[in-house]
């Protein structure tokens, strides 16, 4: 749908919040807490921004967009050339980070701008009376977004702010939250990928896997490890080879295969194909436990095994 910009602030040095509207004026889509947004900008570059608003509202969403160095034309147009009044698209918000509706408790953890989709579960969670704790970890005092809004009501009681730790420093602050929640706690993580893992490793020890949950928007960079490693289309019989330092959604694109896709970096879910032999490397943040057995998201997902069979 049409929708224009209808304010921007700096919350820090790197990050602007900017707030959308319906360019007719109308209610927007309803969402949930989580849930992300795919705006498309001036020159159809599309990219997926979390819903980070106080509290739901029909007529405003909040995004937060931290300037990339290396940015491909989003956050780059975002800081430059936006400007109140801008026109941009915006599609419906989708939902792959929701709050887990059984938890005895939460636990959110954003490492710098990993903050937009879990500030929205921390507000959702204040106004439930439901129990949980935020925590913010950031490279400096200064760049920590909303730091204003982390530090007052309602979010200030169930808050704590770390900032200019080192790597030791972070897992020890990470295992301090993890023992002093209760049993039954679900755990939200979003940052950069260190900061992630490092969660997700020590969240899955103390309450398990399936009680950990993960948002990323960041394409995720070949591993050292990586290696070439070939699709069976087992529809078209034809074999499609993936190299190290490619993704296999980009090599099926380019062999002429029809695959839907979106977002690109492994969160809406868009082209995932079914697995039917071999064993893949799953890098998305989208497929549940279950799904991870029979299905995979080229877009940013590699194999195991040297040959990946799928339903293509």
């Amino acid at each position: 749908m049409k929708a224009v910009i209808c304010s921007i602030a700096d919350t820090t040095p790197e990050v602007r919040i900017i707030e959308l509207a319906a360019a007719d004026g109308g209610p927007l889509p309803p969402y949930e807490p989580g849930a992300h947004l795919d705006v498309t900008l001036p020159g159809g570059i599309t990219r997926q921004y979390s819903l980070c608003c106080a509290a739901p509202s029909p007529l405003r969403y909040r995004i937060a967009v931290k300037r990339e160095p290396r940015s491909r034309g989003g956050s780059a147009w975002l800081h430059d050339a936006a400007a109140q009044g801008s026109p941009v698209e915006i599609g419906t918000p989708r939902n792959a980070f929701a709050l887990a509706p059984a938890a005895s408790a939460h636990l959110l953890f954003a490492g710098g701008i990993g903050i937009t989709p879990v500030l929205s579960m921390a507000h959702a969670l204040a106004r439930r009376n439901a129990p949980f704790r935020l925590a913010v970890f950031a490279r400096a005092p200064d760049l920590v977004p909303f730091a204003g809004e982390l530090g007052a009501a309602p979010l200030a009681p169930f808050t704590s702010v770390h900032c200019a730790l080192g790597p030791d420093e972070t897992a020890a602050a990470i295992d301090a939250l993890l023992a002093a929640a209760v049993d039954g706690t679900h755990v939200y993580a979003c940052g950069p990928a260190p900061f992630m893992a490092a969660v997700t490793e020590r969240a899955a020890a103390r309450f398990g896997a399936d009680c950990v949950h993960t948002e990323s928007f960041g394409a995720i960079a070949p591993a050292g490890g990586d290696r070439a490693f070939v699709l069976r289309l087992l529809q078209s019989d034809r074999e499609i080879a993936v190299p190290a330092d490619r993704t296999a959604l980009a090599c099926l694109q380019d062999a002429g295969i029809d695959v839907a896709s979106s977002c690109e970096v492994g969160v809406c879910g868009t082209c995932m194909t079914r697995v039917r032999e071999g064993q893949a490397d799953h890098r998305d943040s989208y497929l549940t436990t279950a799904e991870r057995e029979s299905c995979f998201l080229p877009c940013v997902s590699r194999a195991v095994t040297p040959v990946l069979a799928i339903d293509l």
